[in-house]
């Protein structure tokens, strides 16, 4: 059994949460202009470091540069970001984490949007950035951990 193309319809869904259950791993595709695709795979680097690569891979099956709004697109099991969401590679890879939270609570046929989602996966957000500061050597790195931290702890106050 391969993963669907789209996972939309029940049936879609139901056959790439068993999948997913069986450890299917995406072979996770980049795909945007060189500047794009540098700083994304800088931020891969971040959760390769962190440990949630295989996480990422569960459930994103893509990462694709548009002009618009950054959004998970879970029929395409895609992250679609512009060049902004990744100009720093640790929010990048925070928010690539926070993403596949979301497609994970998708597949599960949980609420993955609203108040008590988002809230639920910006501490998925918040995890993945705690791990990478202690597992991360870069001084700089463990910085702007701390940095980003603050700020989602002050705008969750």
């Amino acid at each position: 059994m391969s993963f669907p193309e789209k996972v939309y319809t029940g049936k879609e869904v139901k056959a790439a949460r068993a999948l997913v259950e069986q450890g299917y791993k995406h072979n996770l595709i980049v795909d945007g202009q060189s500047e794009f695709t540098w700083k994304v795979k800088e931020a891969l680097e971040y959760i390769k470091t962190a440990g949630y690569y295989d996480y990422l891979q569960t459930y994103i099956r893509k990462i694709v540069e548009i002009d618009g709004m950054t959004q998970l697109r879970q029929a395409e099991v895609a992250i679609w970001a512009n060049k902004f969401a990744v100009d720093n590679p640790i929010d990048a890879a925070s928010l690539f984490i926070q993403k596949a939270f979301s497609m994970q609570e998708y597949l599960d046929g949980k609420l993955y949007y609203g108040g008590a989602a988002e809230k639920r996966s910006i501490t998925k957000r918040i995890e993945f950035l705690e791990v990478l500061k202690e597992k991360i050597g870069d001084k700089e790195v463990k910085e702007e951990c701390e940095r980003l931290l603050s700020l989602w702890h002050e705008n969750s106050a």
